[in-house]
């Protein structure tokens, strides 16, 4: 009986492993958890106060307690669902297959999503109060699955790529049809328009990045890659290309013919994705092996540069998919394989905000234009390969999470220890 407390003890201790935050739990207990100054009671201290209700009957308390802190768990893992659920939408009509890339227009609350059902598919996003509602725009198609998307910043046009190896540009706002404006000799698996350019730079497993003027039916100019392109991000000036075997590719594009740094990944596992800093001084990098890597520029700053875990359940591990940058606080969110996502604030090296877990990993997301909306998509996305992959459960969804300020922005990290 003592190790099952022990068990529930570590479990409200935690607030549930994937619910929330010991401190979201403390603060759930309510005034029973203050002492009269306001300080926070230890959650271990206050079930032993619990005990002493029960007298002397240790069987009798053990029982009260146990049954107490179960409860206790369970209501706040419901209260936490049932809040992510007052703040969450979802986008319908689903895809009919696994979700690929999720991408806002710069300018609205437009979405676009690709997915390998060939399909390129756009809903327009209204809000009434705490509340959101979503109405399919339009779609086109391609002749295979498409694997990514980008929009022009000036929210009239969207860029989408794949497995037919070709790129199209769609001018949305305009109601144009789609044309082909990249061709590369294997699959386009990443994709960004340069602003500063007024290029769109797609990047292959041909291990080639390409820069594209859309006027034109050649690239401006072909980088060779030491290897196949996984992931690039863009923030002008900044370029930063993950590939194959951890190489992180690094280019000023004031000069993008040259690369302006090459590095090894500090993470030891396949790179699955990047991300440049919103300042342009660094990228954040994700690998399979639920870590990621906040790498800063200048020389100066290495000291800054640091790796961490997530997306992590005891000995399970799942790969990080998505890493997107709060548009206007400059905090983070991660999204992977287990199902859930997570906010985070790299300057302060704290984890803001753990959501519940979907039943599926979440391949993709993106923050809109204000970062009032996160949107994330939940199907499954081939980590554990064809043999665990049911037709007849794996259902593609795509949600939309309304944050609140306290789970985006940043806090003073609290100091540890006592004095």
């Amino acid at each position: 009986m003592q190790a099952n407390l022990r068990y529930v003890l570590a479990q409200v201790s935690q607030g549930g492993r994937d619910v929330g935050s010991r401190r979201d739990f403390i603060s759930y207990l309510g005034n029973n958890s203050k002492t009269k100054g306001g300080r926070t009671r230890p959650v271990t201290r206050l079930i032993k106060e619990k005990l002493r209700l029960f007298g002397r009957s240790w069987t009798y308390g053990y029982c009260a307690v146990m049954s107490w802190a179960i409860i206790q768990m369970f209501e706040h893992r419901r209260r936490i669902e049932i809040d992510l659920a007052e703040r969450s939408g979802s986008v319908t009509p689903s895809p009919a297959d696994s979700v690929s890339s999720l991408s806002f227009s710069p300018r609205a609350d437009i979405l676009v999503a690709t997915s390998w059902d060939n399909q390129v598919r756009c809903w327009e996003i209204s809000r009434s109060g705490t509340s959101l509602a979503t109405a399919p725009k339009a779609s086109i198609s391609h002749d295979h699955p498409v694997l990514c998307s980008a929009w022009k910043d000036d929210g009239t046009t969207v860029f989408s790529g794949g497995c037919d190896k070709q790129a199209k540009m769609w001018p949305l706002l305009s109601g144009g049809q789609p044309v082909t404006v990249a061709m590369h000799d294997a699959p386009i698996v990443d994709m960004a328009w340069i602003p500063g350019m007024n290029l769109l730079v797609t990047g292959s497993w041909d291990k080639t990045l390409k820069y594209w003027d859309t006027r034109q039916q050649t690239p401006v100019h072909t980088q060779q890659l030491p290897d196949k392109c996984y992931s690039l991000s863009v923030k002008h000036p900044l370029l930063v290309v993950g590939t194959a075997d951890r190489n992180l590719i690094v280019f000023n594009l004031q000069n993008p013919q040259t690369e302006f740094k090459r590095i090894v990944s500090p993470l030891k596992y396949q790179t699955r994705c990047v991300t440049a800093f919103p300042d342009q001084q660094g990228f954040l990098v994700g690998s399979i092996e639920g870590r990621v890597g906040v790498h800063h520029l200048d020389d100066s700053q290495q000291n800054k540069n640091f790796t961490f875990k997530c997306h992590r359940d005891g000995n399970e591990i799942y790969s990080v998919n998505a890493l997107n940058f709060h548009p206007v606080h400059g905090t983070f969110a991660t999204a992977g394989s287990d199902g859930a996502f997570n906010f985070w604030d790299k300057d302060s090296k704290q984890r803001l905000k753990a959501m519940s877990r979907c039943s599926q990993p979440i391949p993709c997301s993106s923050f809109n234009h204000d970062g009032s909306i996160y949107a994330y998509a939940s199907c499954y996305d081939w980590n554990k390969g064809a043999e665990n992959h049911n037709p007849a459960t794996a259902k593609s969804s795509i949600f939309l999470h309304m944050p609140q300020e306290s789970e985006v922005k940043a806090k003073p990290r609290v100091a540890s220890g006592r004095k």
